[in-house]
């Protein structure tokens, strides 16, 4: 297997993501390559049926889901039961952070809920927005690689699904009820003690797999908005709106 592409931040991760890719590929339990990347895996449309059983999803409007394959049956699911989902554009590499989906207006325009919910369709057929734009969200999903049931959580070694969520916090898009969640393989479940969270860690509240819901009851305190000295030089070279949006952030908190 490569590299992981963000390999080095974190020594420790970078082993425990190394095996658990190596992990699904070795027992065929990716769909698909699994390194470097939130992997796809069999079982992922029951892992969200299981997601679907929280009563925060039933009771969401508006759900937060990252862009990734093995999360297409939770977009799909949260188009089917009328809700809004919001989704980043893959590794935040556009211009615009997000797009919205409204099945409505999917509806309308007669685009099948299969096609709006893929990696591909959403960036396609969703509505771009910025993240001042974006109502206030009553549940988020987030891709991982790894997970512990106290509610730790590696992703691929980006940084994307902190920074999001650090974002959000600092806009009030995201109230400290909301429950954080993901969908995941059993295998991917690992031991806490390999998932020691920081104080800039988002702690997962449930964990959907193709066996199980699990529901942390995590005591790791939430963050309060972006951990800018986290940020890396390659996030604000990469991600072409961080720094504007740093400005923006940091400006409406002077003016406020």
């Amino acid at each position: 297997m490569a590299d992981a592409r963000w390999a080095g931040r974190n020594t420790d991760k970078d082993v425990l993501r190394h095996q658990i890719w190596s992990g699904l590929e070795d027992n065929g339990i990716s769909v698909g390559p699994a390194g470097s990347r939130i992997p796809n895996f069999v079982g992922a449309d029951m892992a969200a049926f299981n997601l679907s059983k929280l009563p925060q999803w039933q009771a969401a409007r508006t759900v937060k889901c990252n862009p990734d394959p093995p999360q297409i049956p939770v977009r799909l699911r949260a188009l089917y039961d009328g809700k809004i989902v919001y989704a980043p554009v893959p590794e935040l590499l556009k211009p615009f952070p997000f797009v919205r989906l409204d099945p409505e207006d999917l509806e309308r325009k007669g685009v099948q809920f299969e096609l709006a919910a893929t990696s591909q369709g959403f960036v396609e057929y969703g509505e771009p927005v910025e993240f001042e734009d974006m109502e206030l969200l009553d549940f988020v999903v987030v891709g991982c690689v790894g997970v512990s049931r106290a509610g730790g959580r590696t992703g691929k070694g980006g940084g994307f699904a902190d920074l999001e969520l650090g974002i959000f916090r600092e806009l009030g898009k995201l109230k400290p009820e909301t429950p954080i969640t993901t969908t995941v393989h059993s295998s991917q479940v690992v031991e806490a003690e390999h998932l020691v969270m920081m104080a800039h860690d988002s702690a997962l509240d449930a964990i959907a797999t193709e066996r199980e819901l699990i529901e942390t009851r995590t005591t790791h305190p939430q963050p309060g908005g972006v951990a800018w000295e986290e940020v890396q030089a390659d996030q604000y070279r990469d991600i072409p709106f961080l720094a504007t949006l740093r400005e923006r952030i940091e400006t409406a908190k002077e003016n406020g």
